[in-house]
């Protein structure tokens, strides 16, 4: 058995997958609820950021935390096109979970059947990612720790799709998403636990690309988009800003209309 060590780097990786996973599960629940009070199109684009946000978000936590992953006795490669898959279906499933709740008529419902599938994309995502791994050797899992990781992916897209129908101070968001940080972690290393390694020495090349060569500036990438996902969310103004402003907008206008009507503006009389 090869010797497994989930944090080569310390800290650092596990505290950095943490804080990914945090900000996208705040990205993309403050996205949900200014979808929630929006209407038609506007609706739908903020529906798809919260998706792209959350989705992000958790894959780059996977991939950050993956970073730290090493095993003793063998080099570890990724299959690039699998590892792109796995991005991919965190996207779709986070998206169909999101849409459902946005859309959903029964919120109970939506939320069970959003939870469900969310949490079955999130956990499908993580073990195809780990299929992606290359390395002189078996890969095999404990039973019992991937089902229990699997009901923690549910569980923590449930929360974190509730929290999103009920929380909209941004301190109650905040809250949510640390606790949703901490469940999405929680089920990667829980996932992690579950592997063994029988390690088969080798002097053949493994295929597929380093952490570094694939791993690291796909993650650094998707880093950047949600920080810069994060400011223009900030800045953009609520629903509710948006209709003051009209509102103000149009009683300027209506305290400037009798002026108009009574002021020097009006054309004197043509004489003959």
């Amino acid at each position: 058995m090869g010797h497994l060590d989930h944090a080569t780097f310390g800290w650092l990786t596990p505290v950095l997958s943490y804080a990914m996973a945090c900000i996208g599960a705040a990205l993309g629940l403050r996205c949900t609820v200014r979808a929630l009070g929006a209407t038609g199109r506007a609706r739908r684009n903020w529906l798809l950021t919260a998706a792209s946000a959350i989705g992000t978000g958790i894959w780059t936590m996977h991939f950050v935390a993956m970073l730290g992953f090493g095993v003793s006795g063998t080099d570890i490669r990724y299959d690039v096109p699998l590892t792109v898959l796995s991005l991919l279906v965190a996207m779709v499933v986070v998206c169909a979970g999101v849409f459902a709740v946005g859309y959903g008529r029964d919120r109970t419902r939506a939320l069970l059947l959003g939870g469900l599938t969310t949490g079955l994309g999130v956990a499908s995502m993580h073990y195809l990612g780990m299929a992606a791994v290359r390395l002189h050797g078996d890969i095999t899992y404990d039973p019992v720790r991937v089902g229990l990781s699997v009901l923690i992916a549910v569980v923590a897209a449930t929360a974190a799709l509730w929290a999103a129908l009920h929380t909209t101070s941004p301190v109650a968001v905040t809250v949510a998403s640390l606790v949703m940080g901490a469940a999405v972690s929680s089920m990667h290393y829980t996932g992690m636990f579950a592997v063994s390694v029988k390690v088969t020495p080798s002097g053949t090349a493994l295929p597929g690309a380093t952490a570094m060569q694939f791993i690291f500036p796909l993650a650094v990438g998707l880093g950047s988009y949600l920080f810069l996902t994060s400011a223009f969310v900030a800045l953009s103004p609520t629903t509710g800003e948006r209709e003051a402003s009209a509102s103000a907008q149009r009683h300027d206008e209506r305290d400037a209309q009798p002026g108009e009507r009574s002021g020097t503006g009006t054309r004197p009389a043509r004489t003959a």
